[in-house]
């Protein structure tokens, strides 16, 4: 086994309240620099893509219902 396996082996991965905590607070800009550099360490790109688009798919779907809510509300 070369050096960078046993890197990548002994690489802990982020667990799934890791990620989601990750994705909300970057969402909202208030992600800490401490957990940034631990997501772009131990963090893989592709769960934090789909994370953040699945993110991204419910906070429109939330903004969308609460504004039909202000507009049934007003009329």
């Amino acid at each position: 086994m070369t050096d960078l396996e046993d890197t990548r082996q002994k690489k802990k991965s982020l667990n799934v309240l890791q990620v989601i905590s990750s994705v909300f607070a970057a969402g909202l800009g208030v992600q800490s620099s401490k957990n940034r550099e631990r997501d772009f360490t131990e963090g893989r790109a592709g769960v934090f893509i789909a994370a953040g688009i699945l993110f991204t798919l419910m906070f429109i779907g939330v903004m969308v219902f609460v504004v039909q809510l202000v507009v049934k509300g007003a009329a």
